[in-house]
C-alpha cells in the first residue's frame, strides 16, 4: 500500500507551517483534519476531510 503525504509547507498559512505527516491515507486525513482544526482554526467537517483528501499525494520512495 502506498503511503500518503500531508505537508503544510505546500498551502499558504499566516503561522507559515511546516508539518508534514506521512502514513496510510485514513491516518493521514484524520491527523490533518485535526491539525488544521486545532493549529489553523478550521472548523471540522465532512467537506474539510474531503478536500484534505484531495490534496494528499503519494510519499516518494528514494531507492
Amino acid at each position: 500500500m502506498t503511503r500518503k503525504v500531508a505537508d503544510c509547507r505546500k498551502y499558504p498559512s499566516e503561522s507559515n507551517c511546516t508539518l508534514t505527516l506521512i502514513g496510510e491515507e485514513e491516518e493521514v486525513a484524520r491527523a490533518a483534519a485535526e491539525h488544521a482544526v486545532s493549529v489553523h482554526g478550521h472548523q471540522d467537517s465532512p467537506e474539510l476531510r474531503r478536500e484534505i483528501r484531495e490534496f494528499l499525494e503519494d510519499e516518494k520512495v528514494s531507492a
